[in-house]
């Protein structure tokens, strides 16, 4: 059984992410991982204090480097989504950058990026999302994905700007925010386009109640950065999608 470092750039105030990604991947049949962090500082999430996030990513990089991580996580999907279209891949190929002049080949993955490749390898064209953030964040989110080439049919935004409460809202605030969505059109519901809100208990309760493939920015996470490790993609108890995949995507 091969043993790989995981290494995650979080938000100061999250803690969801660091709880959800291992129990992901603790369910993986062939490997065993362990989990390194590096924080930046963020409190509120606006734009102002996710620019300031993202001028710490430097630093949280070396620090993992330091480690000698095999896979990163940048773990703040809006820090991201808000800086625009494409930026995802700006940001993984800086990082990857960095990292190979400390001479490690680690893969690289956001959770921006993990979720617009999480819906391609699903795959999902039409999408309805629930998200924590005030509304100009969701709508620049909905906005990063549509230039991607999906289409966001429905979305909710439960309008918390407090990153540590996005942390604690309640799982049943999540699902009734779904319910209230048209869904008749999506080819998969996000549950939680968000690292901070949680979503693990709910992704599998929202796909029987509500009959199609679901997914939050936790399960892309894991699904991205299993397939960067060139590990087998499947993980039980995480929806449908992730328990019919038994090999890693080339």
């Amino acid at each position: 059984m091969s043993h790989h470092r995981i290494g995650m750039i979080v938000p100061s105030s999250n803690v969801t992410v660091e709880t959800e990604i291992p129990a992901l991947l603790a369910r993986h049949a062939s490997a065993t991982f362990s989990f390194h962090g590096s924080r930046m500082r963020m409190a509120t999430v606006s734009p102002e204090e996710l620019v300031a996030m993202n001028a710490q990513r430097g630093r949280c990089v070396d620090e993992l480097a330091d480690a000698g991580v095999d896979a990163l996580l940048y773990a703040c999907l809006v820090a991201v989504m808000a800086q625009g279209a494409g930026e995802h891949r700006r940001v993984e190929s800086e990082v990857a950058t960095r990292l190979a002049a400390r001479g490690l080949p680690a893969g690289v993955v956001s959770s921006a990026g993990a979720l617009v490749d999480a819906l391609a390898a699903i795959p999902a064209r039409r999408v309805a999302l629930v998200m924590p953030y005030l509304r100009p964040l969701a709508e620049q989110v909905v906005a990063y994905l549509e230039a991607e080439g999906l289409e966001v049919v429905a979305w909710a935004a439960l309008e918390v700007g407090d990153n540590a409460e996005v942390g604690d809202i309640p799982g049943d605030r999540v699902l009734d925010a779904a319910r209230g969505l048209d869904l008749s059109g999506a080819d998969a519901l996000v549950i939680s386009a968000c690292v901070q809100m949680p979503s693990l208990p709910l992704v599998e309760r929202a796909e029987q109640e509500l009959g199609l493939p679901v997914l939050s920015a936790a399960t892309a996470g894991a699904f991205c950065l299993l397939r960067a490790l060139g590990l087998p993609t499947e993980i039980p108890g995480a929806g449908s999608w992730l328990a019919a995949r038994s090999v890693a995507p080339a």
